[in-house]
């Protein structure tokens, strides 16, 4: 089985381009929704009550959006999150994995895929790319923000440029190109790739 990445910057489009090869039969580990089933374990509450403290936390579960205002605010304490997170993330992809290997391939896709390292576990990376306008005015009208919160959570991230130099497959996802034909002629090519 071959394990796909598939990443992209805020507001390009990879949830969207990840439900296309689903619809297609392939399966997705979205790793960003996966680590949030963690923050309700103990052992993961315990670290972050050390490391963040009290104020993270409502009821005694952890309160993602204060974490978030922390996290996003300072690259150190960000670190500091996914050094807890992403050992358990890799071992749950890497089970699912094995769950998953029938398939001709699988796609994990995670918006931190390349700053974390995490695909150095991968065999090809997709990126899905839009102009910084775009995404921009998407992630304003997904999540209710102003331009300068979109611009500040921006600034953290590789830019498109970085990320395509760890590109095997790159998908356009502006306005001018249409996502469809290029996931299909990916898939295609994976599919010939694993014979």
């Amino acid at each position: 089985m071959i394990r796909i990445g598939l990443t992209g910057n805020i507001g390009s489009g990879k949830s969207t381009v990840a439900q296309v090869f689903s619809v297609l039969g392939v399966p997705v580990y979205h790793a960003d929704y996966e680590s949030k089933k963690f923050l309700v374990d103990p052992q993961v509450k315990d670290e972050v009550r050390k490391v963040f403290g009290e104020h993270v936390f409502v009821n005694d579960q952890i309160d993602r959006k204060a974490l978030a205002d922390v996290v996003f605010n300072d690259e150190s304490r960000l670190k500091q999150l996914n050094w807890i997170l992403h050992p358990l993330v890799k071992n749950d992809y890497l089970q699912w994995c094995d769950d998953h290997s029938q398939y001709a391939y699988t796609i994990q896709e995670a918006a931190i895929l390349i700053e974390s390292g995490f695909y150095r576990f991968m065999d090809y990376v997709v990126v899905v790319t839009a102009p910084r306008e775009i995404r921009t005015k998407r992630i304003m009208q997904r999540d209710s923000a102003t331009r300068k919160q979109v611009e500040s959570r921006m600034q953290r991230q590789f830019t498109e440029k970085e990320l395509k130099k760890y590109a095997h497959f790159v998908i356009d996802n502006g306005e001018k190109e249409l996502v469809i034909p290029q996931v299909l002629e990916i898939h295609r090519k994976l599919l010939d790739i694993n014979g």
